[in-house]
């Protein structure tokens, strides 16, 4: 790897720096010849307690046995924001759409520890009317690793010859029994934004939002998912977990929602289904896993 696809930080990394880079032109897909292995580190990451209150207050999820699992997740996202953003990244960030979320915590992580935090593109594939990028982050303090999460993000287009698609493409079925139902939240955007670093307009505005083809402004995935773990059964705090999130749709400001969910024999499938839509916007699992349970196989990652 070049050293100059390394990123390193002691700091979270600059909103406004990655924002303005992003309106830079990017070379296109074919020219880049892929998604190029750009790599992002941020060392002794403090645990911002600020912002965990204000993500614990959005979502409803408790910190009683250390933090969500949820939460590395949104913290560490400012750097898979640097890397959509880097100018060796050949295609938007504008026309980045998040469509999968794996996480596995291997032990719970309290609010005062040191995190070393390392985000890198580690798979990528073409599509028949779009690409795929998997960015994985890992997490580790000094008594070693502590959570992983593999995100994928796809970029509609004709970028060439289809590959193969992710093993990890297959959403969950999902029973009819409704456990939860409540009204989003509206006017957050722009809250949760500063806990993520992305500041996408199809967070913030109608009008972008509709450039886009969507119908108006929506929320962040990571916020409607958090409101559905905390009205979820938890697997046992103290072990591995794993949580798997398949975003199929938007979920907008200030609608109702239903929560469907089934228990499986070592946790949960659920889906989220907004009022007057016949398909869930949001898919996924929650269960606890073994001691030595990896996201996926894959040579390099």
């Amino acid at each position: 790897m070049s050293a100059k696809l390394v990123l390193e930080f002691n700091r979270r990394p600059s909103t406004l720096a990655y924002m303005l880079r992003a309106l830079q032109p990017s070379p296109g897909l074919r020219n880049a010849g892929g998604f190029p292995p750009v790599r992002a580190i941020w060392n002794e990451m403090p645990i911002d307690q600020r912002g965990l209150k204000t993500f614990l207050g959005l979502t409803g999820l408790k910190a009683a046995e250390g933090l969500p699992m949820l939460y590395p997740h949104v913290i560490s996202f400012p750097l898979q924001m640097a890397i959509l953003t880097c100018p060796a990244f050949p295609l938007p960030i504008w026309g980045a759409l998040q469509i999968r979320n794996h996480l596995l915590q291997h032990r719970p992580i309290s609010g005062n520890e040191a995190l070393d935090v390392d985000t890198h593109v580690a798979d990528q594939r073409i599509l028949d009317k779009g690409a795929e990028v998997d960015l994985r982050t890992t997490v580790h303090s000094k008594t070693g690793l502590l959570w992983e999460s593999l995100n994928t993000f796809y970029y509609r287009g004709r970028f060439g010859q289809a590959s193969a698609t992710s093993p990890l493409a297959p959403a969950p079925n999902i029973g009819d029994s409704v456990i939860a139902r409540w009204h989003t939240l509206s006017g957050v955007g722009r809250q949760f934004g500063r806990l993520t670093g992305d500041y996408n307009g199809i967070h913030l505005s109608n009008s972008y939002a509709r450039l886009f083809g969507f119908r108006r402004a929506f929320h962040h995935p990571q916020l409607v998912l958090g409101q559905c773990m905390a009205r979820l059964p938890a697997p046992d705090a103290e072990g591995p977990q794993r949580l798997d999130a398949w975003l199929k749709g938007p979920v907008f400001y200030d609608c109702d929602v239903a929560l469907h969910a089934s228990q499986e024999a070592d946790g949960t499938a659920f889906g989220l289904i907004p009022e007057g839509d016949a398909r869930p916007a949001m898919l996924g699992q929650w269960r606890s896993c073994a001691p030595d349970s990896r996201l996926v196989d894959m040579t390099g990652s």
